[in-house]
């Protein structure tokens, strides 16, 4: 306390407890339901949706690859020129394939069969000098002819026959058959000279004689002609021919050296490159100049590496020239029409699916703040492609569509409001999702679907972490569709696992971003998520150990109580989970005057006999005031303030009221008080009340205005009523809650409650039910027996 609260105290005084009030009563209603707020929200988000979506939202900064279907025109808005580096690349191929290609000439075969020829003319000096003219037909002649025949073939592999070899033999002496040998191997030596080729063995695929290229000796590349290789044999016939040798063996001498005419011609790669390299090295870069107006890409084609090229030129010249005419596209006009026709559908929607939500303007705001948010962050992903860093690194760009976290108003919808609201808010954003990044049909679809994911693992959440795992799984299918997606686009792997990765985590990062959002928004717009309210139920709750302490029955016969609503809310498919909470902290403001209520009374001491009725019925009415003033104080939630305020409606104090009325002392004796003065009863019969005002003995209300706090309204009722019975019995709980329920539809307190009969049949069922079992009896245990072994047996009895 402080000193100057000691002050007062010794002059005689009491510190007044401040009470903590919410604003008008009035005020918060007209916020809540002004028509012009809400067409102000309207007219606000519409101008925010425009702003956003088009305002600034340039094609050119689109984010497209080589090989992607192009969603949306791009035109240059400036006339630019640059240095393409794809038509200077391609020029430069079209160069090297029109340089010919470079051969040389292989010697080798020619000098390997020169080698055998002499190899082959030493074996015929000695075959000759072992075998003279005489003994050429013995056997063994014939066999050495055989074997020196069959070692010439196989060095080769040639094919020459034991005919041709001895037709070499009987040319004559040794020195006819060298001059001969030398004179053929000198025509073979001119056909190497020119080349020989095999048509099989060459690019063209030219026949006949060909122009081809052949390094000389001082490494500079001349043309010549080079003979293809039946040319070169034709050429070599001639040639024997004009030894004089007759024609059968000048056939053999044929057979024989035909075996040395091989193709020679070789493919010569570093000099065809170095050549290619001559002929472009005085090329300079292609030049290209693009005016104003200019195509750069059409839509529903596949960007050529030619056209990516020019837009990212394009890109380039936008950021160092620092201007853009933003001239494409709709019309402001036509951009708000689109705008308002989609608010529009959603305004009919709500109209028909969520009428709640529509006349509440907390809620509109709710909704309209959450989907202007949600995409001003897309649009913030979008801008990032205007940076430098992805100007230069276009491929890192593609990954920006990726990073927009659609899902982020959908789960925050779905958790606050409902998930109808939430699907359809899904559908506003993907739609505008898509326009923003060039009318993309495929982004469109793939966010909705990955929204619709996330909604629907988040729709029955009571654990935060539970968010964070929604949004994931939304992840998931935004990695999965980028693989797939990429795939059909033959996008490069690192490309394609940059946007499965991009979309993962944007689906993991927007639930942190809902956990760490829920709490403001909440108190924000005075909406409740089952995750709060499941935190509420810990009896550990400040409020809830004080009651504990300070109004053992009241906390008691608010546990009661929270059963009760909770299984008729759960009958009739209202919140249970909302009942119960309300329920629990509904009389918290008991615990200001505990002992004025009978259910923490003891001793049989009522400090009510020592007042007046009228003043009595004033501290009965001011829990609900005090139960209000510490609700705002610890920060409850507003269902839970509305609830402490609404549970007994405006409905009449009568043992009060009628003890006001001058009722005689027969009449009050005989008149049947439940625990709690508080609760409403049934009126006495034949009391003759005097003309009192019933103002001063009803509660202030408001009535209840939903179906949990109508619940929790009868439940209280019956809950203390249920005390007062002597006898508990099925048709007596059922007459009781009957006549409990009928007074307070009489007396008006369910009027504005959405509840139907058939609502109230199945809470009475409900109420019956847990009553009953709520308030068993159990059977009377005998008396201690008497006599030796009486408390062993007793104990044996009870066991039992």
């Amino acid at each position: 306390m402080s000193l100057f609260s000691k002050f007062k105290l010794l002059r005689g005084g009491a510190p007044r407890r401040k009470r903590k009030r919410e604003a008008s009563p009035g005020l918060i209603q007209f916020m809540e339901q002004s028509r012009m707020i809400a067409a102000l929200i309207f007219v606000a988000t519409v101008a925010a949706i425009v702003l956003i979506s088009f305002v600034g939202v340039r094609s050119l900064d689109t984010p497209v690859l080589p090989n992607q279907t192009a969603s949306s025109r791009i035109v240059a808005n400036e006339d630019f020129v640059f240095e393409s580096d794809a038509l200077t690349q391609r020029q430069r191929e079209q160069i090297r394939d029109r340089v010919p290609p470079v051969y040389r000439l292989e010697f080798a075969p020619l000098r390997q069969f020169e080698t055998h020829m002499e190899d082959l003319l030493a074996a015929l000096e000695g075959y000759a000098a072992e075998f003279p003219a005489d003994a050429a037909a013995t056997p063994a002649a014939q066999q050495r002819l055989e074997e020196i025949t069959t070692h010439f073939n196989q060095q080769g592999p040639y094919r020459t026959s034991e005919a041709d070899m001895r037709a070499l033999l009987n040319l004559g002496d040794r020195d006819q058959r060298f001059a001969v040998v030398e004179n053929a191997l000198l025509v073979l030596r001119e056909i190497y000279a020119e080349g020989v080729h095999d048509n099989a063995n060459l690019a063209s695929g030219a026949a006949g004689d060909i122009t081809v290229f052949q390094i000389a000796s001082d490494n500079e590349v001349s043309k010549q002609a080079v003979e293809s290789l039946e040319n070169a044999l034709t050429l070599l016939r001639i040639n024997l021919n004009a030894e004089g040798i007759g024609r059968a063996t000048t056939l053999s001498l044929f057979r024989i050296f035909r075996n040395g005419v091989t193709p020679n011609l070789v493919f010569d790669q570093a000099a065809t490159t170095a050549l290619q390299q001559s002929a472009i090295a005085n090329l300079g870069p292609v030049t290209v100049t693009v005016e104003r107006g200019q195509t750069i890409i059409e839509p529903g084609t596949r960007v050529t590496p030619e056209q990516f090229e020019m837009l990212v030129a394009h890109r380039q010249h936008v950021l160092q020239s620092g201007e853009a005419r933003i001239d494409e596209g709709l019309q402001l006009f036509g951009r708000v029409l689109l705008v308002l026709a989609m608010l529009f559908a959603c305004t009919i929607y709500i109209r028909l699916k969520d009428l709640e939500t529509l006349n509440s303007n907390s809620r509109l705001g709710l909704l309209a703040l959450v989907v202007v948010t949600n995409l001003a962050a897309v649009r913030l992903s979008y801008e990032l492609a205007s940076l430098p860093f992805f100007v230069h690194n276009s491929e890192l760009a593609a990954i920006l569509p990726y990073i927009a976290p659609t899902a982020l108003a959908p789960v925050i919808v779905t958790l606050l409001i409902d998930t109808g609201s939430a699907v359809f808010m899904s559908l506003l954003i993907s739609i505008f999702t898509g326009v923003i990044y060039g009318n993309r049909l495929d982004l469109l679809v793939l966010t909705f679907l990955a929204s619709m994911v996330a909604i629907f693992c988040a729709r029955q959440t009571r654990k935060r972490s539970s968010i964070v795992r929604a949004t994931t799984l939304g992840g998931v299918v935004v990695a999965t569709f980028a693989l797939l997606i990429g795939v059909v686009d033959r996008l490069p792997p690192i490309t394609v696992l940059q946007q499965m990765g991009a979309g993962l985590a944007t689906g993991m990062l927007t639930g942190v971003i809902v956990v760490g959002l829920l709490p403001l928004l909440e108190s924000l717009f005075k909406r409740t998520t089952d995750i709060t309210l499941l935190e509420l139920t810990d009896y550990n709750h400040p409020l809830l150990r004080r009651m504990q302490v300070e109004a053992p029955g009241t906390y008691h016969h608010s546990l009661m109580v929270a059963q009760l609503a909770e299984n008729a809310a759960d009958a009739i498919g209202a919140s249970a989970l909302r009942a119960r909470v309300c329920a629990l902290f509904h009389d918290i403001g008991k615990m200001v005057k505990p002992e004025y209520f009978t259910e923490n009374q003891r001793d049989d001491v009522n400090p009510h006999d020592f007042n007046n009725p009228s003043l009595s019925a004033l501290i009965i009415k001011s829990h609900v005031k005090e139960g209000v003033d510490l609700a705002l104080q610890h920060h409850l939630p507003r269902v839970v303030v509305n609830v402490i305020r609404q549970h007994h409606g405006t409905s009449l104090i009568r043992y009060f009221f009628y003890q006001a009325v001058g009722a005689t002392k027969t009449a009050m004796n005989d008149f049947h008080s439940p625990l709690d003065p508080g609760k409403s009863t049934p009126p006495l019969p034949g009391l003759e009340p005097v003309p009192v005002s019933e103002t001063t003995y009803r509660y202030d209300g408001p009535r209840p205005q939903f179906k949990e706090s109508a619940i929790i309204l009868l439940a209280d009722s019956c809950e203390a009523a249920s005390r007062s019975l002597k006898k508990i019995s099925p048709q007596g709980l059922s007459e009781l809650v009957d006549k409990i329920v009928a007074d307070h539809i009489t007396d008006g307190q369910l009027d504005e409650s959405p509840l139907t009969f058939a609502e109230i049949t199945r809470i009475k069922s409900s109420f019956n039910f847990t009553l009953l079992n709520m308030l068993h009896s159990r059977v009377a245990y005998p008396a201690e027996p008497k006599g030796k072994g009486g408390r062993e047996e007793l104990t044996a009895q009870t066991a039992t």
